[in-house]
């Protein structure tokens, strides 16, 4: 009986443990001059996300304590975004540059920008 127990809360506890990743179709927008300027549309799908723009490459997604999208736009170029934005319509991220100066390049924000839901 208290090993039917333990696998009940056990799988129980499986099953309210929920990975967020991002799922679906945005616009990305570029900050510019204290304006916003749409670039294209991003289809994301768990683990990877590609670009409407047939000639730009698929990039990798990686979830840990801040989500980093690799190959963004060229390989020197890395998003972030906060684990907290991943519930939102509207996600802030900021650009860094693999190229960069700093120890690491993610502590040097060279861009920011959104991401906003299509629905």
């Amino acid at each position: 009986m208290k090993y039917l127990a333990l696998i009940i809360i056990l799988f129980s506890i499986n099953l309210s443990q929920k990975t967020d990743k991002l799922n679906g179709r945005y616009n990305y927008l570029i900050e510019e001059d204290n304006s916003y300027i749409q670039k294209d549309k991003i289809t994301f799908n768990d683990s990877v996300f590609k670009f409407d723009n047939k000639y730009l490459p698929k990039g990798k997604i990686s979830y840990g304590n801040v989500i980093l999208l690799d190959n963004f736009i060229n390989t020197d170029l890395i998003i972030s975004i906060s684990k907290d934005q991943i519930t939102k319509d509207t996600i802030l991220f900021n650009m860094h540059d693999k190229q960069s100066s700093s120890a690491n390049y993610l502590d040097e924000v060279v861009g920011k920008g959104k991401l906003i839901r299509i629905k």
